[in-house]
């Protein structure tokens, strides 16, 4: 494990016009990072058509940049001991920059995946750090206001994200949704460095861990196109993910026994050590997995089967981020106040209740009823991320806060990406076999599917095309229930959650000492 040092005497915390500004800089550097993982989803067929490729081939211009950031997120504590937390964050704002307007210029395929590893490269360590300096800033006693200001960042760009990007494509061009990064990116960076250049968190040259890093890179990287490519390749049936299967896990086995020995690790593993560390993670990771698979498995079910545009799917998702805006700074402000494991397993229940009214729905469900679903989940996300991340990092040293949020914010968003993986291949699965059991029962021998083949032929309709309308609904209903099943069994591993939170142990401040078990941590 790493050699002890002496834990460095944290800056005082910012105050008045001084922290509101900071909190905005950093804020907007995070709201930028997060956008840009979702908002190039929906711009995958202009810019494939543009560069002269096909859209699966245009789909490495997300899994460039996914597998790049999963890689660089976990080495933020490593980067930060070398390099300092300000001159990276700033660095990686900048650079980001850089690689978003290079990403915009690309005139071929090739390039546009190049600068958007780079990106993802240089994005990892934005994430992990936004959340330290906050925590850094805000004097104790309003660290869940710090915990609430980020929150809201990482949860509202990922529903604006496809809403904009859909936007950009159809009415601009392609190349404005990296653009759009520039006076954004070089406004927080140029502000964060204003504020923060004073208040830079000691370096250790420390050694290279050249062994761990490779594994990192191997077992991340094979992991990550293996889920952001098994379903279009049909997962283990195509010898491509098997291979890359394989080497996840035995990467992954292979990075684990060399960091748990060597003295300099790269990833900081003795976190997992810590009880609430261990327990938040889990919970943050499985319940963000779980989320994440129901934002990207709505907007799909009402594009390809209530006749939604892009933009109307995105607007019926939106209102998730109306509740998570107004409470989140209540949660922030009461968190000293209550043991966060009650916020948490509260967020847990209000996410099963979610995912059992969606259970619910059928192919005339109404706009009121998608909306109301969503209106109670930001009101759950308000409650999720705030206590879990305070749960967290409680009683970590300021030094040690960027590795465990890196690894935190790196779990969180392996998850997602098996989460997003497993929602959408097993509602083709089950639908699958819903389209079968129910297509036999269209048949010459029903008296009811004759007498429907005969109705929609009395209206003007030839055999053949009544038949392809029947093949649609089939389709529709087959996608319904599978998409009802996912939810319902969605809800019930929720509700377990709710009980794996009460493992973690909240740390009692004194009084007046703040209260929230992430005050420590930020100081």
């Amino acid at each position: 494990m790493q050699a002890a040092a002496p834990t460095p005497t944290p800056p005082p915390p910012l105050s008045g016009r001084t922290l509101a500004v900071a909190t905005v800089s950093l804020s907007l550097a995070t709201f930028m990072n997060v956008l840009d993982t979702t908002i190039a989803n929906v711009s995958i067929p202009a810019i494939s058509g543009d560069v002269g490729v096909s859209p699966s081939q245009g789909t490495w211009v997300i899994t460039s940049f996914a597998v790049a950031n999963a890689i660089s997120m976990p080495l933020t504590g490593w980067l930060t001991q070398r390099f300092g937390q300000v001159r990276l964050f700033v660095g990686s704002v900048l650079l980001f920059v850089l690689a978003s307007l290079l990403c915009g210029l690309s005139s071929s395929l090739e390039m546009l995946i190049a600068f958007r590893v780079l990106q993802g490269l240089v994005a990892g360590p934005m994430i992990p750090l936004s959340q330290a300096l906050l925590l850094q800033s805000f004097p104790r006693a309003r660290a869940g206001a710090a915990l609430a200001a980020w929150s809201m960042t990482t949860l509202i760009a990922p529903v604006l994200g496809p809403i904009l990007g859909g936007w950009i494509s159809d009415n601009m061009s392609w190349p404005w949704i990296f653009y759009i990064n520039v006076p954004a990116g070089l406004l927080a960076g140029l502000v964060t460095w204003r504020i923060f250049r004073h208040r830079e968190s000691p370096i250790r040259k420390l050694p290279i861990d050249v062994v761990g890093l490779g594994l990192l890179v191997l077992w991340v990287g094979a992991l990550q196109v293996m889920l952001e490519k098994g379903k279009e390749l049909d997962w283990f049936a195509s010898g491509q993910i098997v291979a890359l299967g394989v080497t996840a896990v035995v990467g992954f086995c292979f990075f684990l026994i060399w960091e748990l020995g060597e003295k300099h690790p790269i990833v900081d593993l003795s976190l997992f050590k810590r009880r609430n560390f261990s327990t938040g993670v889990v919970a943050i990771a499985l319940g963000y997995g779980m989320f994440f698979g129901s934002v990207v498995l709505m907007p799909l079910w009402l594009q390809q089967y209530l006749g939604y545009t892009a933009t109307w799917a995105g607007l019926v998702t939106a209102p998730i981020g109306i509740f998570a805006m107004i409470l989140s700074p209540v949660v922030g402000k009461t968190l000293h106040k209550t043991d966060p494991r009650l916020y948490a397993s509260a967020a847990f229940i209000l996410f099963a209740v979610v995912n059992f009214m969606r259970s619910e729905f059928t192919l005339g469900v109404g706009p009121w009823q998608l909306v109301l679903p969503q209106l109670i989940q930001g009101a759950a996300v308000a409650a999720f991320f705030i206590p879990l991340t305070s749960l967290t990092l409680s009683g970590l040293s300021p030094d040690r806060i960027p590795a465990a949020s890196g690894l935190s914010n790196f779990l969180r968003m392996v998850a997602a990406a098996v989460g997003a993986s497993v929602s959408t291949t097993t509602w083709e699965n089950r639908a699958s076999m819903h389209h079968a059991q129910l297509a036999e029962h269209v048949n010459a021998y029903e008296p009811a599917a004759r007498s429907y083949l005969d109705s929609l032929m009395s209206l003007g309709m030839s055999r053949d095309a009544a038949l392809a309308q029947i093949e649609r609904q089939l389709n529709a209903q087959a996608y319904m229930l599978s998409a009802n099943e996912y939810f319902w069994l969605s809800g019930l591993l929720l509700l377990g959650l709710a009980a794996l939170i009460w493992l973690a142990k909240p740390q009692r401040q004194p009084a007046g000492g703040g209260g929230a078990a992430a005050m420590d941590a930020g100081h």
